[in-house]
């Protein structure tokens, strides 16, 4: 019976949204196996606006947000290098580095992402500060069947795990929207102020299904 339990606890799949308002995603451990799979009814993205909160201590390259589909499994990838400042955008299967951004290990961090088809333009903003907006893939939308997959980065459609690139941490706050959010919107999310929850991953009304040691707790509030 025990074991029943465990394992229940270890692969748990909910079919109804889940308000998580207050709490975290918490990764424990370096694995290939362990990771949080999100269900959207979003299957024809023309733009997309992803953001989330996000701390580690890790200094190697590791995944942040991975979208992948049967025709590309970088269709829309965010991805933190080992090096100080440097992070990996993908789109369509194609590839941006963006350089010089201000972040510190074992900080929460606001991160937000947003991508065009019409104009190919990827950028990326981390605690409310944009980076330089680089083209990256124009002319076709991301288009379905999509898995979106947190605490990994998907080598293959929803799969090709690679324990280097786990992530080990703590996540929070995930939206995502089928356009660009203007950056009055990203400074409020990031801001912590009022804005409009994602029309396509919704944190308040959270659809997924966990695989293997992701732990769901409350957020750890600091005396002041």
């Amino acid at each position: 019976m025990l074991l029943v339990l465990l394992l229940v606890m270890l692969t748990s799949c909910t079919a109804i949204p889940q308000n998580l308002a207050n709490k975290i995603f918490t990764f424990p451990q370096q694995t290939n196996t362990a990771h949080v799979r999100v269900t959207t009814s979003g299957q024809d993205l023309k733009a997309v606006t992803v953001c989330f909160r996000s701390f580690t201590d890790l200094n190697r390259d590791h995944s942040l947000f991975s979208l992948a589909t049967p025709s590309a499994h970088n269709n829309f990838l965010i991805f933190k290098k080992a090096a100080n400042g440097l992070f990996e955008l993908w789109a369509r299967g194609k590839l941006n580095t963006v350089e010089g951004i201000a972040y510190k290990l074992n900080t929460w961090h606001s991160i937000c992402s947003t991508w065009n088809a019409t104009s190919g333009l990827m950028q990326l903003w981390v605690d409310g500060v944009p980076s330089s907006r680089k083209f990256t893939s124009s002319g076709s939308n991301i288009n379905g069947p999509i898995i979106i997959v947190l605490g990994q980065e998907q080598d293959t459609h929803g799969g090709g795990f690679d324990i280097n690139q786990s992530f080990v941490g703590m996540m929070s706050d995930v939206h995502m929207w089928d356009h660009t959010l203007s950056s009055c919107e990203i400074q409020n999310y990031s801001n912590n102020l009022s804005f409009t929850a994602g029309n396509v991953l919704n944190w308040y009304a959270f659809e997924f299904q966990i695989v293997g040691r992701v732990l769901i707790e409350n957020k750890q509030e600091l005396c002041q």
